[in-house]
């Protein structure tokens, strides 16, 4: 039997100002081949999914905290107990607009890695409005758009 341990699962750091533990798939112990799961922490007043879209389709369960989830043209308030489903192709954001934690559980199949993990770390993840669809009327702006605008001037 492989168990992954949350308590002994390092993670990795983003800029947009959260942690992510892989539990399924990455650096985990467990692989699968149909999904891929993880444990993301956002920090308060601001840490961010940033917006982005992929292959797979998701679900991000809202485990602690609250938030404001974009995706599409949408936008809404989430909070603790509530699911969200994530069409292949959309592009998506979520963003913590408490002043605790906010903490949530990803599931998305196939598994694999996403290019916005990558894009993030080296700068390049693209500029809502500018190289990608804009965020909806209203929506909390990317966290690092500045880092992102930076590094393609």
């Amino acid at each position: 039997m492989t168990i992954a341990d949350l308590s002994e699962i390092q993670g990795r750091t983003y800029p947009a100002r959260r942690r992510t533990q892989n539990l399924v798939g990455g650096m985990s112990p467990i692989q699968a081949t149909n999904f891929a799961m993880g444990n993301v922490t956002l920090e308060p007043n601001g840490g961010q999914v940033p917006w982005h879209n992929q292959e797979q389709e998701e679900i991000y369960f809202i485990v602690e905290g609250e938030g404001e989830m974009c995706l599409g043209e949408e936008r809404r308030a989430v909070k603790a107990g509530q699911a969200a489903y994530i069409p292949s192709g959309v592009f998506h954001q979520l963003t913590n607009t408490g002043s605790t934690p906010m903490r949530m559980i990803y599931v998305y199949g196939p598994s694999g890695d996403v290019a916005h993990w990558r894009q993030e770390l080296d700068g390049t993840l693209p500029v809502a409005g500018v190289d990608v669809p804009a965020l909806p009327a209203g929506a909390q702006p990317q966290c690092h758009a500045t880092f992102a605008k930076d590094a393609t001037e």
